[in-house]
C-alpha cells in the first residue's frame, strides 16, 4: 500500500462544476525541472486541493444535509463520499455553484442507485437555494483502485476530491506528479469526446436556453484539456479555467486567445450556436491531435 503524504474526476465521468475565477496572466514560464507553479509540495506532487476546513459557512448547511442524507440513503453499500469541485476549494458562488458528489459503492452502481441518488440530490437542491444543483457520480471501489484507473480516476479521488464520509482511498493510490503519463491518462480521449458533442449538439433545441449548459460543460472540458496538454512543461496544478487557460497561452499563443474566451464561457456561458460549432469544427480537432502527437491517445477503457 503506497501512503500518501499530508492531505490538504476523471474525464470521463466528470460532471459540471462551477467556481469563481481571475483570469491571471504573468506566469514565468518556467520549464519542468526549472522550478514548480503552484499546486504541488516540496517534492514535485500534487496536492490535494480543498478541505473541510475552506467550505464557506454559507455552504455548511446543505454540506452537512448531504452528509447525513447519503447515510440515510446508502448506508453499508457505500464505502466512502467525497465533496469536489468549488465548495470544498472555497471558491463557490452563493446561487451559481453546484455540489459536487463523489460516492464509492461496495459494488458496481446499478440504474436504482443511480435513480436514489438524482431523487436526493433533487431534494437538496429544491430546500437550499445557495446551490444551482446536485452533481453526483457513483462508482465502484474495485474499479476506482483498479490499474486502467489509475491515472485517471484514481487520481481524481486522490488530488481532486476531499473525503466527506468513510475510508479515503488515496491511501490506496499512489502520488502523482503533472507528467505526460497523467496528461494522457486524463484528458488524451478529446477525439472521442468530439463526435458524442455533435451529436448532443444536434440533438438539442435551438434556444439558448437549452444550449447554455453545453457551452458550460464543452467549455470547461476543452480549457482542462488546454491546460493539460501544457501540464508536464509548466509543471503545477490549478483547478481555476483562468489559471489553467494563461499556462495553455505560455506555449500556444496562436491559440491563446480561443482557451480564454472558453475559459469564461465556462463560468458564465452564452447560448451562442457558433461557440459550439467553433468547439467541434475547429479548436476541439486541433486541441485532440496536438495532444495525441504530444502525450499519446488515453488507454481504452470498456463500454
Amino acid at each position: 500500500m503506497n501512503r500518501r503524504g499530508p492531505i490538504g474526476v476523471p474525464s470521463g465521468v466528470l460532471i459540471q462544476k462551477s467556481s469563481a475565477t481571475t483570469l491571471l496572466s504573468g506566469h514565468s514560464g518556467r520549464m519542468a525541472g526549472q522550478g514548480h507553479h503552484g499546486g504541488l509540495d516540496a517534492q514535485g506532487y500534487i496536492e490535494r486541493e480543498g478541505s473541510l476546513g475552506r467550505i464557506q459557512e454559507t455552504f455548511w448547511p446543505v454540506v452537512a444535509a448531504a452528509r447525513d442524507r447519503l447515510t440515510d440513503v446508502f448506508g453499508a453499500r457505500m464505502t466512502s463520499a467525497y465533496l469536489y469541485g468549488s465548495i470544498p476549494r472555497g471558491t463557490a458562488r452563493v446561487g451559481r455553484s453546484d455540489l459536487d458528489l463523489l460516492l464509492v459503492l461496495r459494488d458496481e452502481p446499478t440504474e436504482a442507485d443511480r435513480a436514489e441518488a438524482r431523487a436526493l440530490g433533487d431534494s437538496l437542491d429544491k430546500e437550499f437555494p445557495g446551490i444551482d444543483g446536485v452533481g453526483t457520480l457513483l462508482v465502484s471501489r474495485t474499479r476506482t483502485l483498479s490499474a486502467l484507473e489509475t491515472y485517471d480516476l484514481g487520481w481524481f479521488v486522490a488530488c481532486l476530491c476531499t473525503p466527506l464520509l468513510g475510508e479515503d482511498l488515496a491511501e490506496f493510490l499512489p502520488r502523482y506528479r503533472p507528467d505526460s503519463h497523467l496528461a494522457r491518462e486524463t484528458n488524451g480521449d478529446l477525439a472521442l469526446h468530439l463526435s458524442r458533442w455533435r451529436e448532443r449538439i444536434a440533438g438539442t433545441a435551438d434556444t439558448d436556453e437549452a444550449r447554455r449548459p453545453l457551452v458550460r460543460f464543452m467549455s470547461r472540458h476543452l480549457v482542462r484539456t488546454g491546460f493539460t496538454l501544457v501540464m508536464p512543461r509548466w509543471n503545477g496544478w490549478t483547478s481555476d479555467l483562468g489559471e489553467m487557460a494563461e499556462a495553455f497561452a505560455e506555449y500556444y499563443p496562436e491559440r491563446a486567445g480561443q482557451l480564454r474566451e472558453a475559459a469564461l464561457l465556462g463560468y458564465d456561458p452564452t447560448g451562442d450556436p457558433t461557440v459550439l460549432r467553433r468547439y467541434v469544427d475547429d479548436l476541439g480537432p486541433w486541441l485532440a491531435e496536438e495532444y495525441a502527437r504530444v502525450h499519446g491517445v488515453k488507454e481504452p477503457r470498456p463500454d
